[in-house]
């Protein structure tokens, strides 16, 4: 039997810290609700959001990361994790008129959360006893800084060229821990730690989901299909806790944690434009094939995440061609059938069947495995 890995516990400042992040994705939504009908003012509305949505998730990876390898839960990372709460607090409200009002503030709070984790990165260089540690520290504070110095100063120059700067900078600290696996390795994630960490952010971002579609439980708006837009997000939940309570080995070792935390890239992203969706969907004035494909697009980018984690999965857990087939198939043919009928009754009723169909397949295809594996045990 394989060594249980140690858990590290995720502490309550963690969890503080995590509600105001899903606000900030929340608020990043709002983005969605700025183009006027236009072609081009939908597509320059999506770029801005997917952007806006990088930035937020690409600040929270790094932060948690830090956090899974040298957070002590003292006061200094109590007082470090209000001052970054106190900053995106200020960035989730920034989206005031155009982007030409709000880019400024928005980069210098991105630089100010990011010269934050430099300083921290800096006390693990001086402090750490391991040059393991010093290592991977040297590595972190670089390109967090690197990041922090483009962002800053992109969002001093002009609009055109200071995007262009800013991006960079972002770009920088997505990409780059990717590359530096093999010094990463040197001190691994706890695992659990940051499983749990992903799966809490996310299961507060449901939260959100919910919040999202209150308006169809007024007492002037509750209808049937209301209860089916519950079952939309409640169906997407069962599938997501199934995969991540269920399907995924928490106990492994000698883990950079790197693939885990970028399929969350789209968990998160799917899940947020499912949840603007759901509201676009019964807005007259918003096309209703954008509302359905935009709702697909979140849907699909939502399965998406869970199907690549599947290397993380118990051995007779790993998913199959039957079921990617089957979730593909169905989500498929619910586009495109709610881009045939294009109205929201339909469209409502027949996601809520592709939502529901996939998620009694996934509960489904792990009992049967957990009962085979059983069977195999005991014979063996």
């Amino acid at each position: 039997m394989a060594e249980q890995v140690e858990k590290k516990k995720v502490e309550l400042p963690e969890l503080f810290y995590d509600l105001v992040f899903a606000y900030a994705i929340s608020q990043a939504t709002d983005l969605l609700h700025h183009f006027q009908g236009s072609t081009a003012s939908v597509i320059s509305a999506f770029i801005i959001f997917s952007v806006v949505m990088v930035v937020f998730i690409n600040t929270w990876m790094i932060k948690s990361v830090f956090i899974n390898r040298y957070g002590k839960n003292s006061m200094t990372d109590i007082i470090l994790f209000m001052i970054d709460m106190a900053i995106l607090l200020y960035m989730s409200n920034a989206f005031e008129g155009d982007i030409h009002n709000w880019f400024q503030p928005f980069a210098i709070a991105t630089g100010l959360l990011s010269t934050v984790l430099v300083v921290q990165y800096g006390t693990v260089y001086l402090t750490a006893a391991k040059k393991d540690d010093k290592k991977i520290a040297k590595l972190m504070m670089l390109i967090v800084a690197t990041r922090t110095v483009l962002v800053l100063i992109g969002s001093f120059l002009p609009l055109n060229i200071g995007i262009a700067v800013f991006l960079l900078g972002i770009a920088v600290s997505w990409i780059l821990p990717a590359l530096g696996g093999s010094v990463l390795k040197l001190h691994p994630l706890n695992f659990p730690h940051i499983l749990e960490r992903l799966t809490l952010l996310t299961i507060i971002t449901f939260g959100e989901s919910i919040l999202g579609i209150a308006s169809y439980f007024t007492v002037k708006t509750f209808n049937f299909y209301s209860i089916l837009i519950f079952m939309i997000v409640g169906a997407l939940f069962m599938t997501y806790i199934t995969q991540m309570d269920h399907y995924i080995d928490e106990n492994r070792s000698g883990e950079t944690g790197i693939r885990l935390i970028y399929i969350h890239y789209f968990v998160l992203f799917g899940l947020s434009l499912v949840t603007i969706s759901l509201g676009f969907i019964s807005e007259i004035e918003i096309p209703k094939n954008f509302s359905v494909l935009c709702l697909y697009l979140g849907i699909s980018l939502f399965y998406l995440g869970l199907f690549l984690t599947s290397p993380y999965n118990k051995k007779y857990l790993r998913l199959g061609k039957v079921v990617i087939g089957f979730f593909t198939t169905t989500t498929m043919v619910g586009v495109i059938l709610s881009l045939i009928f294009n109205n929201f009754p339909e469209i409502v009723s027949i996601t809520v069947l592709v939502t529901i169909a996939n998620s009694a397949m996934y509960v489904h295809y792990m009992v049967k495995r957990t009962k085979q594996n059983q069977n195999y045990d005991i014979k063996n």
